[in-house]
């Protein structure tokens, strides 16, 4: 019995978060920006600033930056969503011209086409000996009709993904301004409410361990999310400089898709060696040298999650990878791109809180487990 009841309340939290991630992703969010800032807080109290005025004054030296970089990075994404089914057209016909080198009978569709063209050239001589230009023209135009077909779909297709993403705008917009204001109320009122709490609180016996413990537990907290930051703030910076050094096209937009997307592990690389691979290849053309950019960034990436933050951060992120693998995977089905960047930091969160509480000792122990086994 106890197990059914277990696994019923597991699968109403899976519920919950799902239907009611347009209100939780940006009390997540918030909560997850308020915690680096608040020893700030903390510090500028000892000036007599009131958290009110300290707060707004954060939130402003980190949004006029963030602003003016959103305002310069908002012209190359629009250039770069507009190219996206240009691109996707070159390297679709790049890998059929491939596979019809490769094997240009190897299933019936394409000898069909083969059949198709060589009756076309067949009409199209026939109708030069007679000098009938209309005929020629409806045989070219019928050669060119599947060219034409695929350029409008992916055409179509790109103009939809602009459209969901212009659908969505307001949406995220809002979300945005509510994470504002939350982080502000958090600086100003949370220290205050869970102060109160542990005070009156009657269960809650030892009141100094209990306020220790929130002071310890919220500092750790406030050193991974700020460190993890600075160093994807490092990568972004670093690679920015790598593709600026090769002339490659937009260094500071990929610089700051790159930063970005390592907030998480395995998947955000990825995509980001992938998409830079892309713009290479609508670079460079279809060449070997159209790859050393990506290749560049995979380099840089790999010193920065080999040597880097393991060094910076220790112990702290030693979490199995299928774990965070099978971690990502979840919340990217239950709250999508925003699900997937802050699926890691929010484990580490929960994984430092119950190492201070000293509660579910044997997950943490499976969540950190070795990549080498026992002989």
């Amino acid at each position: 019995m106890q197990r059914a009841v277990i696994a019923l309340l597991f699968l109403a939290v899976i519920y919950t978060l799902y239907f009611a991630s347009s209100l939780l992703i940006p009390l997540v969010l918030a909560a997850m920006l308020a915690l680096p800032l608040y020893p700030l807080v903390q510090y500028l109290r000892r000036f007599y600033i009131p958290r009110a005025v300290s707060g707004v004054a954060l939130l402003i030296a980190l949004g006029v930056p963030f602003t003016l970089l959103g305002m310069e990075l908002a012209e190359p994404a629009k250039r770069w969503l507009d190219r996206v089914p240009e691109i996707t057209l070159k390297v679709n016909e790049k890998l059929d011209s491939i596979t019809d080198a490769l094997a240009p009978t190897a299933t019936e569709n394409t000898a069909q086409a083969a059949q198709l063209k060589e009756e076309q050239s067949t009409l199209g001589r026939l109708f030069s000996w007679f000098g009938d230009s209309d005929e020629q023209e409806v045989v070219k135009a019928s050669a060119e009709q599947p060219n034409n077909e695929l350029s409008r779909q992916i055409g179509l297709r790109g103009l939809q993904v602009l459209l969901d993403i212009v659908a969505e705008m307001p949406v995220f917009l809002a979300q945005g301004v509510a994470v504002i204001i939350l982080v502000l109320f958090l600086l100003v009122y949370g220290p205050g409410i869970y102060y109160t709490a542990i005070e009156a609180l009657p269960r809650i016996k030892d009141k100094e361990d209990a306020r220790a413990l929130v002071v310890e537990t919220q500092r750790e907290l406030s050193r991974y999310i700020f460190t993890v930051s600075i160093i994807n703030l490092g990568l972004g910076v670093v690679t920015t400089a790598a593709l600026w050094a090769m002339q490659f096209e937009d260094p500071l937009f990929w610089g700051a898709v790159v930063a970005l997307l390592n907030f998480a592990p395995y998947v955000g690389p990825v995509l980001s060696a992938t998409a830079i691979a892309v713009a290479g290849l609508d670079q460079y053309g279809f060449a070997w040298a159209s790859l050393v950019p990506a290749a560049v960034y995979f380099a840089i990436n790999a010193i920065e999650s080999q040597l880097v933050t393991p060094v910076v951060l220790g112990r702290t992120v030693s979490i199995n990878p299928l774990f965070t693998m099978l971690w990502l995977m979840l919340w990217g089905w239950l709250w999508g791109a925003a699900g997937v960047l802050i699926a890691v930091p929010l484990l580490v969160c929960i994984k430092l809180v119950l190492s201070r509480l000293q509660l579910f000792e044997p997950w943490i122990k499976v969540i950190e487990a070795r990549l080498d086994t026992p002989d």
